[in-house]
């Protein structure tokens, strides 16, 4: 067996290309975007190849027992529009029933009443309904060939899968599928799933009909239902994706763009807001004074974010308040330059970081920026017999205290870690198509690899090799220490301790904690793509030839 580090010591260059992009966190599903592109397929055709090929060979970070969100940008109008493909809180799942079983705080990690409704299914078919020019049954192609015939396991993703895998699902009776003799695979261990393959071969035949009203549904509903939650097929029949209006803000003069509430890119905007009225490019772009802002700022994002962000058909934000220039204004008056701040919001413990963001932009310059997952390792644990998929346990993202706008209630989405980001410049025309998985690294990421662009013109891989800060915590994330990843100077260190920061560094495997991004860019004269791929992820960012 190959010994595989993680000193993340590779040097990549920047991918350009022309007639199509593809970036995800592996070569097996990058290439099966490309084929699907090669094929006369959309970006969105490609988008939903590359998330079920994700499906196949990370299935510990998704699958179609997750859920998904999408930014569309759309060449032909200049549009960005948002898919929200997140699922519901059952409706027998009730901060009552949570009370009676003795369940305070916050739900516990793997509890089947974690469960919400997966939306993934009903995302995809959705947004390649709209914007694709495939069948569901040609897009998803690539991904059964994968399940059916098996795939080697790569090195970052093996090691996901041991840390995750056997302790969580051998307590159910359809956890060994995602298995090899009831232990995770080594790298290059070849994993066949034909459960899977049978169910995305269904699904690209007829569509999320059995997913939500049929054979796959009634599997899903007994096996939650057998391990103590209360997911009905009923649940699953009602649910439906929306299309809903992104938020943006101008930074620098370009457009950034995110996926509303119930999906926290809020806070991302918010920091940008609060950073814009900075000098980032006339600071040295590791040093403590830059990084005090950026933290400064991300944590007063979170402190609006976690108490704002909820489904806004219970608990409409408002939006527009919280992102104006004047409510900027205001609440940068609360960043010490010399001294860390001390917002503190209790609720939220540390979650892990288990999601596959991927970029595609076609050869017309439409792109879908996309995000696909089941929350943390393998969700609640549960696999529904047959069927080789896990189900996500998203509903750990519910307040349990009733007086939170983020309050559990049946029928309720849930605040959700995953978000899709898009650039577009002055006149509509696409900049970027970016994002960065990992928990509440998300909008950390996004803020981050956003100033790199901006800011400091990098291509998109030097923007996302560049060392990363990370806000984490137990109970308090926007007052636990500050992670710092291997590369930042120690004086940086020192310099953020003087000023009343709690920090720590982070290296090799855990450096997976600064999140896991893709970025294309598009340069607006000549058309020519340019894309980066996270090194700290098996994956890679590949053109159309």
């Amino acid at each position: 067996m190959i010994d595989v580090g993680f000193d993340f010591q590779s040097r990549r260059s920047p991918v350009v290309g022309l007639r199509g992009m593809v970036a995800a966190s592996q070569p097996l599903a990058v290439q099966a975007g490309l084929e699907v592109l090669a094929k006369g397929g959309a970006a969105a055709d490609a988008a939903v190849a590359t998330a079920a090929a994700l499906a196949v060979t990370e299935p510990m970070a998704t699958g179609i027992g997750g859920d998904a969100f999408v930014l569309y940008y759309q060449a032909s109008t200049r549009q960005v529009l948002a898919l929200n493909g997140s699922g519901r809180a059952p409706a027998a799942l009730t901060l009552e029933r949570l009370h009676r079983d003795g369940l305070e705080g916050e739900l516990p990690p793997q509890h089947p009443y974690t469960v919400t409704v997966p939306g993934a299914v009903a995302c995809w078919h959705d947004l390649v309904a709209a914007h694709g020019r495939l069948s569901l049954s040609a897009v998803l192609a690539p991904a059964v060939r994968l399940a059916d015939e098996g795939f080697p396991v790569a090195p970052l993703t093996a090691r996901s899968w041991q840390l995750s895998g056997p302790a969580r699902l051998l307590s159910h009776p359809g956890g060994g599928e995602l298995l090899l003799d009831g232990a995770a695979p080594q790298p290059g261990q070849i994993f066949r799933n034909p459960g899977l393959a049978r169910a995305l071969r269904r699904i690209g035949e007829l569509g999320p009909e059995p997913f939500y009203r049929g054979e796959i549904a009634r599997s899903i509903a007994y096996a939650v239902q057998a391990a103590g939650g209360v997911l009905s097929e009923d649940d699953l029949a009602r649910h439906h994706s929306t299309w809903d209006e992104p938020i943006s803000i101008t930074y620098r003069g370009l457009c950034v763009w995110e996926c509303p509430p119930n999906g926290q890119g809020l806070v991302a905007l918010l920091a940008l807001n609060l950073l814009e009225g900075f000098d980032l490019a006339h600071l040295e772009p590791l040093s403590p004074e830059r990084l005090h802002l950026v933290i400064e700022a991300l944590r007063l994002g979170f402190a609006d974010a976690f108490w704002h962000v909820a489904d806004p058909a219970f608990a409409p934000a408002p939006l527009e308040a919280l992102l104006s220039r004047s409510y900027a204004a205001e609440r940068r008056r609360a960043i010490d330059l010399t001294r860390a701040g001390s917002d503190r919001v209790p609720g939220f413990t540390s979650w892990g970081s288990d999601t596959v963001y991927l970029s595609v932009v076609d050869g017309e310059g439409n792109a879908c920026s996309f995000i696909n997952s089941l929350f943390e390792g393998f969700g609640s644990g549960i696999v529904p017999v047959g069927w080789g998929f896990a189900l996500q346990n998203r509903g750990r993202g519910f307040r349990l205290d009733p007086d939170h706008p983020d309050a559990l209630a049946p029928g309720k989405r849930p605040y959700h870690t995953i978000i899709p980001a898009m650039v577009t410049d002055a006149d509509g025309a696409l900049y970027a198509s970016l994002g960065v998985m990992g928990g509440f690294m998300q909008p950390q990421g996004h803020t981050q690899v956003l100033i790199g662009l901006i800011d400091d013109a990098l291509d998109p891989q030097a923007a996302l090799d560049r060392p990363r800060v990370c806000l984490q915590g137990t109970f308090d994330l926007v007052d636990g220490p500050v992670a710092l990843e291997e590369g930042i100077p120690e004086s940086t260190k020192s310099a953020l301790e003087e000023r009343g920061h709690r920090v720590e560094y982070l290296s090799g495997y855990g450096r997976r904690r600064f999140g896991l991004g893709q970025i294309i860019r598009r340069d607006p004269q000549s058309g020519v793509l340019w894309a980066g791929s996270d090194p700290r992820a098996d994956g890679c960012a590949m053109a159309l030839g």
